[in-house]
């Protein structure tokens, strides 16, 4: 209640100041071939302020600051919504992933880091698909993706399941560290990549609406051949995009 009677007592001590002061006020109209914006709001002070252990900026003036959404349409009135001091960056360790020489029923793994700052009001997320199944430049053979041990543990884009077995087949990867889905329970549960060519869409491997600086996961790559499948060199592309809201 002592705040709130606060910010009363000093909006009417505005207002008799403007109301004494007897100055003509016009709200700003702005508009463009496209769009018009009645009554813009211009802000009466803004600062950073600090003090021993905090710091704080602040925007004085808005007349509304909060969510609004209807149908099509979401805004996030209050610059406070786009002030950050921690910048978005996103980064991948290793682009480069070699599995090295694969010898059948013997797993090959391989691994890069993901690291993301992310300071906005609304959240962050990683994405990831592949151009195509592991395959030869001449697309004549591939290494199908795993479905990880089968039967009642079998994986799929959205949903990761134990691949432990040396008799099950396939590509596939691991999330582990921060911000990762909650279905890769420990180093055994795997997925299948999203397949760009297959016409599936992306999907989420980090995700947060915490503020933090380098947050950190391991995406952990793994392919099993079996004895019968074609020798040769054996590529794709995995396309990790991360995307910020505010």
């Amino acid at each position: 209640m002592r705040n709130s009677f606060g910010i009363f007592l000093v909006f009417f001590t505005c207002l008799a100041c403007y109301l004494l002061n007897a100055v003509p006020l016009d709200a700003v109209n702005m508009q463009s071939p496209l769009y018009r914006i009645q009554f813009g709001n211009i802000n009466i002070g803004a600062d950073n302020l600090s003090s021993e252990g905090a710091k704080l900026s602040i925007t004085m003036g808005q007349l509304a600051a909060e969510e609004f959404e209807t149908n099509g349409y979401i805004i996030k009135a209050g610059f406070q919504y786009i002030h950050s001091i921690i910048p978005f960056t996103f980064s991948v360790s290793n682009t480069n992933i070699n599995l090295g020489t694969l010898t059948p029923n013997m797993p090959s793994t391989d691994s890069t880091t993901l690291t993301v700052s992310f300071g906005g009001a609304g959240r962050y997320s990683v994405t990831a698909i592949e151009e195509h199944a592991l395959q030869l430049q001449s697309g004549l053979y591939k290494i199908d993706d795993t479905i990880c041990d089968g039967g009642g543990n079998t994986c799929y884009e959205g949903l990761a399941k134990p691949w432990t077995s040396n008799n099950a087949y396939g590509f596939g990867y691991n999330m582990s560290g921060d911000d990762v889905p909650s279905d890769f329970i420990n180093a055994t549960y795997f997925r299948p990549f999203a397949d760009k060519s297959q016409g599936e869409s992306p999907v989420v491997v980090m995700e947060s609406d915490n503020v933090g600086k380098r947050r950190q996961a391991t995406a952990t790559f793994k392919v099993n051949v079996s004895p019968v499948q074609a020798a040769g060199t054996y590529q794709t592309v995995i396309n990790f995009v991360a995307t910020p809201s505010y």
